[in-house]
Parts: structure tokens; C-alpha cells; sequence
């Protein structure tokens, strides 16, 4: 009964004893009657018809619903809507339900994204950010992750590499200061004055490369140079183990922007850069040996024919001073780069180089450690950097020092951690 009457609330349903009486007034009985049924639908429009077999009706409430078979096997009957319940009316709640699982799911997603940690302590989140002012505000510090593609067939980086570090930290110590005016690492006033930086003297000492995946810390800071110079340091470390990678002395000097000379350090930029001064020795001992100039008589490699691309310009249009490196080194016999790795370098820039320019590098080699059980086996080389037509663009020194066999392993074979 209980199920009889929840029924029934949502669904009309016929009496037994009012289809009986209903079914024997029009079919008559014990006989089947459909004269006047056919003449109704006859003269009823002619609506959608549908046919139905007559079936055997359940029993409802243990009395059985009869009603003559034979009369509704082959007559066409209209079906009416079914009658509007609470049930049918009530909306699509699996459309609605889906909507929720999808936003459910986006925020999930999101929230482990923000959420993720390394599942290793090695694994550090790139990228570190322009770096830090520390020390009472006169150094400043970066880290960087050494690349895949900043490594080479030793699977170290190269000299290129740090010495775009060494440029980087350079600008972003001018921007950690707030000395970044209208230019490329010049202040406000020598915007104004249409004064840059240039370099005249570098020098490098490479104590160990770092390779793939290493992060290293790179602290710069500044000091004067004589009246119209400045003097940049850098020292690279290790950031995990505090080891000293890299250190570079620089002497830089002020070049007007327009007729491209030299010029002295005006009082209103002296104001601007004498605040950040460190009153500290060079980080690398001065090589006070004279770089000798080189000839075609003298030099025993020489390569031809180099011109920068449009990629080597700086924002100054002139061409960058990392890109010297690489071209003092085309120069540089193969088998020494196979055997040994630069250790140390001293470079003078003598004038800076255009876009149409074509330049020349030459190199001689001398054994810088014959005879000599401390430097045995090192390799010492004289470069020269010039235009085709004769005027000096670098000179430079370079020493080589031997490689050994844990520095490569087993050549072309990439470790199994790394891989």
C-alpha cells in the first residue's frame, strides 16, 4: 500500500472498476464493438497516429485489468503526453554535475602546479631572479644555472658562457643601484651627455669549469682606476660548496656615444658612481708583462675573414666584447683545444669594431711550461685581433693547461644519472 500510494503521487493511474464499467458501456458486452470509435477517428483531424499491439495488462492491486485483445491488434490509437509530474520536471542535474567536476579538477591542477617541490634537494627552481645588493649595499650577487646549451665537448661551460655571466651581473648591479638611466648600463648623466662604457683591459682566471646543471654564484662590485677609469671585479664560486670558479679584474673607461672618443669622467657622473666605490686590491694580480704585437712573420695560425653578424651588435652598435674571445680563438691550433683547457687570459681592447667590419686572427704558441715542474705541460699563446686592413682591434694572452682524464671520463658517453 505504502508503495501503491508513493506511486501514485507521481503518476495517474486508472481505477479498475472505472476502466470496466467505462470498457463495457462503449464495447458492449462479451462482444466488441468499434463502429463508433472508427466513425470518431474518421472525423477527427487527421494528427500523428501511432500503432500499438495490445498487451496483456498487469494486475493492480491483485485484481486483474482485462480488456479484449482482438479489437486493438491492427487500429490506429493516439498516444497523448505523458501528464507533467515533480519528476519530469526537475532539471538536468548531470550537465550541472559535470561543470562542478571540471572546475574542481582545473583547480586542482593549478594548486600543484603553485604547490610543487623538488622531489630531489639538486633540483632548484629556475629562474633566480637580477640578484641582490649585499655587503652595506657595494656588491652585488647573482646566481645562474649553467645550460645544456651553454656547455661544450668537454661537457663544461665554455669561456663564453662565463663571460656573459660576467656582463650580466655587470648591468644588473647598475639596475640593483638605480643608476640605470635611458641606455645600456650607463647612468642618468651620462645619458645626458651621451657618454657609454668600455672596456680596455680584462683579465681571467678560470680555476675550474662548472659543468651541466651546476649553479654558480657571481659577487661584482667596483672601485676607481686612475682619475678617469673604473675598475670592475668578479669572483665566481660554487653556490653549494662556496668553491672559487672564476675571478676577473676589468679597467673601463667613458667613450662618447657620438664622435666615438674617449672622454673624462664629468663631476656629475663622478657624484652619481663614487657612492658605490669599494677601496679594495684588483681580485687577480696584475700581469705586468707587455702583450706583444704579432705579424704575419711571427704568427703560425692564422684565420681569415671573420665578420660579425647582426646578432653580435650591442644596443651602443658596436660589437660585443665577449663576442673578441671567440674570434681570438678560431685561431687557436685544434690540438690544443682538444688537450688542454684555457686557464687564464689577459686581453686589451684597442678599438672597438663596426657591423661592415673584416677582421683577421692570428696566434703564436710557445711552451710556457718547459722546464718548469710547476707549470709542466702548460701551453702559453699571443694573439692579435685586427682589421684587414691593418689597424689592431685586441691583443690578448691566453694559457692553456692540460687536461686529465676525470675531467672528461669516457668521451661521448653521457652518465646514467644524467640521462
Amino acid at each position: 500500500m505504502v508503495a501503491t500510494a508513493a506511486t501514485s503521487a507521481f503518476f495517474s493511474v486508472i481505477s479498475p472498476s472505472a476502466s470496466s464499467d467505462s470498457k463495457n458501456k462503449k464495447l458492449g458486452s462479451g462482444s466488441t464493438n468499434l463502429g463508433d470509435i472508427k466513425s470518431k477517428l474518421s472525423a477527427s483531424s487527421r494528427s500523428l497516429q501511432v500503432k500499438a499491439n495490445a498487451q496483456a495488462p498487469p494486475k493492480i492491486n491483485g485484481t486483474a485489468v482485462t480488456a479484449p485483445v482482438e479489437g486493438f491488434k491492427k487500429e490506429d490509437v493516439v498516444i497523448s503526453p505523458p501528464p507533467r509530474t515533480f519528476i519530469n520536471q526537475l532539471p538536468d542535474w548531470s550537465m550541472l554535475l559535470a561543470a562542478i567536476t571540471t572546475i574542481f579538477l582545473a583547480a586542482e591542477k593549478q594548486w600543484m602546479m603553485l604547490d610543487w617541490k623538488p622531489r630531489r634537494s639538486d633540483m632548484l627552481i629556475d629562474p633566480f631572479g637580477i640578484g641582490r645588493i649585499v655587503q652595506d649595499g657595494l656588491v652585488f650577487r647573482q646566481n645562474f644555472s649553467i645550460r645544456s646549451y651553454e656547455i661544450g665537448a668537454d661537457r663544461t661551460a665554455s669561456i663564453e658562457t662565463l663571460m656573459n655571466h660576467l656582463q650580466e651581473t655587470a648591468i644588473n648591479h647598475c639596475r640593483g643601484a638605480g643608476l640605470l638611466g635611458d641606455g645600456f648600463g650607463v647612468t642618468p648623466e651620462m645619458c645626458k651627455k651621451n657618454l657609454i662604457w668600455v672596456v680596455t683591459r680584462m683579465q681571467v682566471v678560470v680555476d675550474r669549469y662548472p659543468t651541466w646543471g651546476d649553479i654558480v654564484q657571481v659577487d661584482t662590485w667596483v672601485s676607481a682606476s686612475g682619475k678617469n677609469g673604473m675598475r670592475r671585479d668578479w669572483l665566481v664560486s660554487d653556490s653549494k660548496t662556496g668553491e672559487i670558479l672564476t675571478r676577473a679584474s676589468s679597467v673601463w673607461v667613458m667613450m662618447n656615444k657620438l664622435t666615438r672618443r674617449l672622454s673624462k669622467i664629468p663631476e656629475e657622473v663622478r657624484g652619481e658612481i663614487e657612492p658605490y666605490f669599494m677601496n679594495s686590491d684588483p681580485v687577480v694580480a696584475e700581469d705586468s708583462r707587455k702583450l706583444v704585437k704579432l705579424d704575419d712573420s711571427v704568427a703560425e695560425y692564422v684565420h681569415k675573414g671573420l665578420t660579425p653578424r647582426w646578432s653580435d651588435l650591442d644596443v651602443n652598435q658596436h660589437v660585443n666584447n665577449v663576442k673578441y674571445i671567440g674570434w681570438i680563438l678560431e685561431s687557436a691550433p685544434l690540438p690544443i683545444l682538444e688537450t688542454h683547457e684555457l686557464s687564464s687570459m689577459t686581453l686589451e681592447y684597442r678599438r672597438e669594431c663596426g657591423r661592415d667590419s673584416v677582421l683577421q686572427s692570428l696566434t703564436a704558441v710557445s711552451d710556457y711550461g718547459a722546464g718548469n715542474l710547476e707549470n709542466f705541460g702548460e701551453i702559453e699563446c699571443q694573439h692579435l685581433l685586427r682589421l684587414e686592413e691593418g689597424p689592431e682591434i685586441l691583443r690578448g694572452r691566453t694559457q692553456w693547461r692540460p687536461k686529465y682524464a676525470k675531467s672528461f671520463g669516457n668521451a661521448g658517453q653521457i652518465p646514467a644519472e644524467s640521462a
